[in-house]
């Protein structure tokens, strides 16, 4: 159901026109191309470190070598590469967005995305590969923090949950896409195919974006309000009442003449006008945010949930699952992967829904605690030599992580805090988010080896599930249903009571 005992399907038809559909399609291939790069190098892991060769093979190009010869640790630090990019990334996408724009950042964007995979495709050396994987992790760095931003904004208000994970299913989508194409083209010099793949993916979505308007809050908070009204309309559709919508905005839309706003309502889609300075003044540094007692909480939830998101072991069965199964499973390894990718995708979207009806708060919960149980099966599954053990496990731990602590995290810093500090938190979650992928990428293959191999590092990720659960039950509120930063953190009953 979605709003008054409604069902959901109609007020999804009602909410949602084709102009809508085809911006969320386009600006979305940002997280898309995020997981493609996140899960590009599992499969063809052996071809691309000279592990296993083809004799047969020619290379692609009679100048590039068929294969890169590295170590494990060389090979882990190309792979972490793509986190370093990704914190650069989501470092300057905050303060960029609120300054300039959602779809101005979205564009700077993916022009990385077209240049990171020409790198990495057409490599001769590691040294290459690795600047690659820098480039293409900043744009994906960026794209995590304006997408959901963007999509949050654009999102029929009573379906922001909804909407909000199209986020994690796209990444998936990605990552599904990435271990299909290694499964088939993981021999020889085709690895390249896939790298170079995900550029054309960013050609095509720089063209599509000039399509793609301005958000409308953003707009409204920082340009003109009349201009972000008709953008509105086109987004709802000419039946919409949009009278609860704008006036959640708390912009005054009476201030601008007619003229102006007959001038700008003839602009194009993707126009941009030029910036008003004394409203972008309003925005708040990522700096002066955490210093700030009014959304440091909030910076300190998102921060915690986006760290939980990582270091409860998800990406270690994202990048390092052919490798880590193979001596188990050593023929259905890839083909396992290929598997849980796209269990993830169907499970992330089936409980798409689920975060608008039991809440926020519930669905990282009981993500949280399914992924734990499932990292101790999978350790003993592994010790042991279960391969179904094995096997059910990480299918297991997969779904739970596509219950909450996959799709939620992206939505919670737009509900956390007024629109003036949502670049700025943003930010710092996933800073926070890259920092903690950095260390599973770069540590995990060394922690694993460490531990003897035999799946114990699954111990580890069950007790940091433990700790990590236990301060988002005792740290961050529950958003859903809730009309804004102050309610959530109880600001307005406090004011109230005062008064």
């Amino acid at each position: 159901m979605a709003r008054g005992g409604e069902p959901l399907h109609r007020s999804l038809i009602r909410d949602t026109t084709a102009y809508l559909c085809y911006i969320l399609l386009v600006v979305a291939l940002g997280p898309f191309q995020f997981g493609f790069h996140l899960a590009e190098l599992n499969a063809p892991q052996d071809v691309i470190t000279c592990e296993k060769k083809s004799i047969n093979r020619a290379p692609l190009h009679p100048k590039l070598p068929q294969c890169i010869s590295m170590n494990t640790d060389q090979f882990a630090v190309v792979s972490s590469m793509y986190t370093l990019g990704g914190l650069l990334g989501a470092l300057a996408a905050g303060p960029l967005c609120n300054k300039y724009g959602r779809l101005l950042t979205m564009r700077l964007t993916t022009i990385f995305f077209v240049i990171g995979p020409i790198f990495e495709s057409a490599t001769p050396s590691i040294s290459l590969l690795a600047f690659g994987r820098v480039v293409s992790g900043v744009a994906s760095g960026s794209a995590v923090v304006v997408v959901p931003i963007y999509i949050s904004e654009v999102a029929p208000p009573k379906e922001k949950g909804l909407f909000g994970a199209l986020t994690q299913i796209m990444v998936n989508m990605g990552i599904v896409i990435a271990q299909v194409l290694g499964y088939f083209l993981s021999k020889g010099g085709l690895w390249r195919i896939i790298l170079a793949v995900a550029g054309g993916i960013g050609l095509f979505q720089l063209l599509a974006l000039s399509l793609v308007p301005e958000s409308p809050k953003w707009l409204a908070e920082h340009r003109n309000p009349q201009h972000a009204r008709h953008v509105l309309r086109r987004m709802r559709g000419h039946k919409a009442d949009l009278d609860e919508e704008v006036k959640a905005w708390n912009v005054d839309s009476s201030r601008e003449d007619i003229a102006e706003e007959e001038s700008l309502l003839s602009a194009s889609p993707g126009s941009h006008p030029g910036p008003n300075p004394d409203a972008a003044s309003g925005s708040i540094g990522i700096f002066s945010a955490f210093m700030n007692p009014s959304y440091r909480p909030a910076i300190i939830a998102v921060v915690a949930v986006m760290v939980t998101q990582q270091l409860t072991g998800i990406n270690s069965i994202v990048m390092y699952s052919v490798s880590l199964l193979s001596a188990l499973l050593p023929t259905k390894a890839a083909l396992l992967t290929v598997a849980v990718s796209a269990l993830n995708l169907v499970i992330t979207t089936l409980c798409a829904p689920l975060s608008d009806k039991i809440g926020r708060k519930t669905c990282i919960l009981l993500s949280i605690a399914g992924m734990g149980t499932s990292s101790i099966l999978l350790a003993i599954g592994i010790g042991e030599g279960i391969k179904i053990l094995a096997a059910i496990a990480t299918l297991l731990f997969v779904a739970s992580f596509a219950v909450g602590l996959g799709p939620v995290p992206f939505i919670l810093a737009n509900e956390l805090v007024g629109p003036e500090a949502v670049g700025a938190t943003q930010s710092w979650a996933l800073a926070a988010n890259w920092v903690a992928t950095f260390i599973v990428s770069q540590f995990f293959p060394i922690v694993n080896k460490a531990l003897g191999e035999k799946g114990r590092i699954y111990y580890v990720f069950a007790g940091l599930a433990l700790v990590l659960g236990a301060f988002i039950a005792w740290w961050v509120p529950e958003t859903k249903g809730k009309s804004g930063a102050d309610e959530v953190w109880g600001r307005k009953e406090a004011r109230q009571r005062v008064e």
